[in-house]
């Protein structure tokens, strides 16, 4: 399996679009959440992607601002799922990322343990986003 974090303007239209069928199956269609899941912020993230052959295996996007790095859109493609690539992609993703600046995600409360074997602590308390609990949490050593 291929990884790679690209910048939208460096994704082929192909690669965009991919990106795009994957991220909504997971976040609008299997998790039953109505939103705007394709956003203005798109146009200024990089995006980690894992792909096996053509197919987007795992996938995150990452956004940059004065504050702080943060990874978000988090997937893995259903049929990789218990393998263990998620915690591949975000050590990847860890080793290619500016640390000068504090790491943050927001996590499904149910998956917060994968976040905290990469090096991530749970930052505050468990609140609802989209009907789902979610908390915030931020690298503080990165393993692995």
């Amino acid at each position: 399996m291929d990884m790679v974090i690209k910048k939208t303007n460096e994704l082929s239209s192909e690669e965009l679009t991919r990106i795009f069928i994957e991220r909504v199956k997971v976040f609008v269609v299997e998790q039953n959440c109505a939103y705007q899941e394709v956003d203005e912020e798109d146009f200024k993230a990089k995006h980690a992607i894992v792909k096996d052959g053509e197919n987007i295996a795992a996938y995150a996007r990452l956004l940059e601002d004065e504050e702080a790095v943060r990874i978000g859109r988090v997937i893995v493609v259903k049929d990789y799922r218990g393998s263990g690539l998620s915690t591949k992609m975000l050590q990847f993703i860890l080793k290619n990322i500016d640390h000068s600046k504090p790491v943050r995600l927001s996590a499904q409360t149910y998956i917060k343990h994968m976040y905290e074997s990469v090096g991530f602590k749970t930052i505050s308390d468990e609140y609802l986003e989209d009907d789902i609990p979610h908390v915030d949490m931020e690298l503080v050593e990165p393993n692995g």
